[in-house]
């Protein structure tokens, strides 16, 4: 009998095909998103306002800063589609417009604060001497709400969109300081950074090569929320008239203009204010999603 003989009964067993799923975390940038459905929704939505600030020139019907008496009040139709505000003003070329001055603002504030607010609380998180003199400037900058903050700076200074950028970027820095001055204190207590003080080298080497780096995910998170809360508070500065001047379209100088017809013509405040809300909620997703991206044990905890 051969050895590979089987006794008499026995069949040899067919391999059994491979049925199981794949249930291999999936990699790459689909994955990632699949993973994190609210990066992907929030992006979307701020993807298309950015597509729309950009080709608003190709995208509006009219000139946004024309005046048309005789079309003044027209309601939205087929030739205006947002209607036309008191001036006779397109409103819809004027909404277009006002989504380059919103996320100019948000952008730039963002970028601004972050950079700022980065350098202040790592020089106020690693020296113990600095710590003392900047944290007590930051605490008197932050016991006064922002937006009072933002109006005190515009009202010594004429409305432009650089002055509301300055403004407001003034106003977010102590935010953005004091979260990295606690990542800061946190990290400098860690061996890898003690070792590299023991071995004598130079404190802004230690700074840019072991500090700096852990400090970069938490901060992207917080800018998102920054680059909101600014276009929010542009809004807010526009709508009270200390922000960027009348001949600038911007969501807040349109829905200020529309108030004193709002029971009549409540068209003109509400079609920017559907545009910021979507704006804000996209951001604002967006920075949600790379929280739980950075930190799952948070999301699991929330």
């Amino acid at each position: 009998m051969s050895s590979t003989s089987l006794p008499p009964g026995l069949a040899v067993a067919e391999p059994m095909p491979d049925i199981l799923p794949d249930r291999r975390p999936r990699r790459g940038v689909l994955g990632f998103l699949r993973r994190h459905p609210t990066i992907l929704i929030g992006g979307t939505l701020l993807g298309i306002m950015v597509l729309i600030a950009i080709f608003a020139p190709y995208l509006w019907t009219r000139d946004p800063t024309a005046l048309a008496p005789a079309l003044r009040t027209r309601d939205p139709g087929p030739e205006f589609w947002f209607g036309t505000d008191m001036l006779g003003r397109d409103v819809y070329s004027r909404v277009i417009y006002g989504a380059r001055v919103s996320l100019i603002v948000g952008f730039s504030v963002a970028l601004l604060a972050s950079v700022i607010g980065l350098a202040i609380g790592l020089v106020s998180g690693f020296i113990r001497l600095a710590d003392a003199i900047i944290m007590r400037i930051m605490d008197g900058m932050m016991s006064i709400p922002p937006i009072l903050l933002a109006i005190a700076l515009m009202a010594l200074t004429r409305g432009s969109v650089r002055n509301v950028i300055i403004a407001i970027t003034i106003a977010e820095i102590p935010r953005v300081s004091r979260l990295v001055r606690g990542v800061v204190l946190s990290l400098r207590e860690q061996p890898y950074v003690e070792a590299a003080i023991a071995a004598g080298t130079r404190t802004p080497a230690i700074m840019i090569k072991h500090i700096l780096p852990n400090t970069l995910a938490p901060l992207t998170v917080q800018a998102t929320y920054i680059c909101a809360a600014a276009m929010i508070t542009e809004a807010i500065l526009s709508f009270i008239g200390a922000g960027t001047p009348p001949i600038i379209p911007s969501w807040g100088n349109i829905m200020a203009e529309g108030r004193a017809l709002w029971q009549v013509k409540p068209y003109i405040v509400f079609f920017p204010a559907v545009f910021l809300s979507v704006t804000v909620l996209a951001v604002n997703l967006l920075g949600d999603g790379l929280r739980d991206a950075i930190d799952p044990r948070l999301a699991k905890r929330l």
